[in-house]
């Protein structure tokens, strides 16, 4: 008989709590909600913080959830009230899709527009009490359909709960969490988060069906080792002039920066086919955008191609890029079809329209805008 080895059958073992019932805090989960109260339950709590106001909760969910929306424009739901409140903040607040969690936290906690403050409160509608339904044995489908007061009145009634409603307050509600389970949380916060991650992953797919690398926008962008790849375009650029695809620049060792030609907050790797050179103004330029298809794919084929070329003649050119291709060709299929044996440019081109087409196309409709470069003048 198969072992089971879903993560929630891994949470440690307590004989003062109910386990069992903290392993089904996501079942059945249509809405991410529940995930990102109890994560800023969590965090707050490994702060040493056991009386906990909402206000603080929403905002750690909102800078929880603020690099999935802003950054790598995730789907978190229809219409789901979180992901359009992280919307109107990286609006309103002019902060970057890559602020820091501490600029976003310190933007919401000083913000005093009234139409955030009634955004973060119809999220508070809900999830604070429904996050605790499976420790909730003698609750009935009309407990729940009861004013909040009298629902909270209700919750507090119930024995071994994870927290308990000392206030009720609309943003300023407070809840107390039982010393056990912060305990409990305190020794356990980092297989506590691996399971999280693991339903955030989970809940993400759903609903991002034909995104890549999930897994790796939970956090923070993190920067890209793509020493390897600089070193060959710059071996490439000293044995010939290489222009960017953009401004038609020409690349020089002192300024160099490589792009991903479909943006890194969408496809999460840095495969070498999605990789070109340019400059370090025009790639801040660019940014998250997605370039012109029609202008700019032409010109980054015939770079590409003009690269291969130069793997073809100088040895120790050949040699670099074998190395970028240990660490940024990770397909079989992409190495065959297009870094194996020499090719006609219209075959080389065909093939790479055919890898790289359907990840721009899906990138532009998770909403990816397009971009053309503007020259600055002097």
């Amino acid at each position: 008989m198969a072992q089971d080895y879903r993560p929630e059958l891994l949470l440690p073992a307590s004989d003062q709590l109910e386990i069992r019932y903290l392993s089904r805090l996501f079942d059945n989960m249509s809405e991410c909600y529940k995930l990102f109260w109890f994560q800023a339950i969590l965090e707050l709590s490994a702060q040493g913080q056991s009386e906990l106001v909402f206000d603080d909760l929403i905002n750690e969910m909102i800078a929880s959830a603020w690099y999935m929306v802003s950054e790598y424009r995730l789907n978190l739901g229809p219409r789901d009230t979180l992901e359009m409140l992280v919307s109107y903040v990286f609006e309103d607040s002019g902060l970057k899709s890559s602020a820091k969690r501490t600029e976003i936290l310190r933007f919401l906690r000083e913000c005093r527009d009234p139409d955030l403050q009634r955004r973060k409160q119809k999220l508070s509608l809900n999830v604070p009490y429904r996050l605790q339904a499976p420790f909730l044995r003698n609750m009935h489908t009309d407990d729940w359909k009861t004013a909040q007061k009298l629902l909270v009145q209700r919750i507090n009634q119930e024995q071994r709960l994870i927290y308990y409603f000392l206030s009720f307050n609309g943003l300023q509600s407070r809840i107390r969490l039982d010393p056990r389970w912060q305990d409990y949380f305190h020794a356990n916060q980092e297989i506590l988060r691996g399971w999280i991650n693991y339903h955030m992953v989970e809940y993400l797919q759903r609903r991002n069906p034909n995104v890549p690398g999930i897994i790796d926008k939970l956090a923070p962008p993190q920067e890209r080792k793509l020493t390897k790849v600089i070193a060959f375009w710059k071996m490439v650029a000293a044995v010939g002039p290489v222009r960017d695809i953009y401004a038609q620049s020409l690349i020089t060792e002192k300024d160099i920066s490589i792009d991903h030609f479909v943006p890194w907050s969408y496809v999460a790797n840095d495969e070498f086919w999605n990789l070109s050179p340019t400059t370090k103004s025009i790639n801040s330029s660019k940014s998250n955008s997605l370039p012109g298809w029609e202008l700019y794919f032409p010109r980054l084929c015939s770079l590409e191609y003009e690269s291969r070329l130069a793997v073809q003649q100088y040895p120790a050119i050949r040699q670099q890029f074998e190395k970028c291709e240990r660490e940024h060709v990770n397909s079989a299929e992409v190495q065959r079809k297009l870094y194996s044996g020499e090719l006609e440019p219209s075959v080389f081109a065909g093939r790479l329209r055919e890898i790289l087409l359907p990840v721009y196309n899906s990138a532009k409709n998770m909403g990816f805008k397009e971009w053309i470069y503007e020259r600055q003048d002097a």
